[in-house]
């Protein structure tokens, strides 16, 4: 009888370690089952700490290309302008007005072939202006018709006019020296850059005789004359 209970108390042992077994293998399982997701979890840490980094490196690499193209944007904006001829006061565009411009007409021929008008317009406003660009000519004839003067091949230049500044801009031609032309120019009619108002002047009286016909005559760029 003795025998038989320790046989059984010894069965019922190995039962009880199998069963503890049973359950820690279970445990290993779950564990393992664990640490096997915590590598993709762990990846899609690192990823979204790694989207976090870019996204606040982008934002503020953003920010400062949103401040150079925001200081770039008024550099652009000043450049445009004056490209225009305009100054820029505050947010309001000035350009010199016909009003307050003195305007007037020289020749200023370098020999005896080559014929030029210069025409010189001064600020007499109490504001600093713009007369970049090309100003408008017409030449009126003996026969009070008018003829449009085309440009020449040259781009305006930045013309800026504080006040009592001046501007200069000059009418080319080739000078008939054969006594024969058919110009009889009387007046020249100037409308300055981005104006609509115009002023007549009289015809140099030194000036050259114009070879050809008005349409051979060519007006070029204000400049400054400084």
């Amino acid at each position: 009888m003795k025998s038989t209970r320790i046989t059984a108390l010894a069965a019922i042992g190995v039962a009880a370690t199998l069963s503890l077994t049973a359950c820690g293998n279970g445990d290993s399982g779950q564990d393992s089952s664990s640490k096997g997701s915590s590598p993709s979890a762990s990846p899609s840490a690192s990823s979204s700490s790694d989207e976090g980094s870019q996204s606040e490196g982008g934002s503020g690499s953003g920010g400062a290309q949103a401040g150079n193209a925001k200081s770039g944007s008024a550099e652009n904006t000043e450049a445009e302008a004056a490209a225009n001829g305009a100054t820029q006061t505050g947010s309001k565009v000035t350009f010199c007005k016909t009003e307050d411009l003195a305007i007037d007409a020289v020749d200023a021929a370098p020999d005896e072939t080559t014929g030029r008008i210069n025409i010189t317009m001064i600020n007499r406003g109490s504001t600093t202006c713009s007369a970049t660009g090309f100003a408008g000519v017409d030449i009126k004839d003996a026969d009070n018709t008018s003829n449009p003067i085309e440009r020449g091949p040259a781009q305006p230049r930045v013309t800026t006019l504080k006040p009592g500044d001046a501007a200069v801009f000059n009418l080319a031609y080739d000078i008939d020296s054969s006594g024969d032309s058919l110009s009889s120019p009387t007046n020249i009619l100037v409308t300055p850059p981005n104006e609509t108002h115009t002023v007549t002047l009289k015809w140099p009286a030194a000036a050259g005789a114009i070879k050809g016909a008005y349409t051979d005559v060519e007006v070029y760029p204000t400049h400054t004359t400084k």
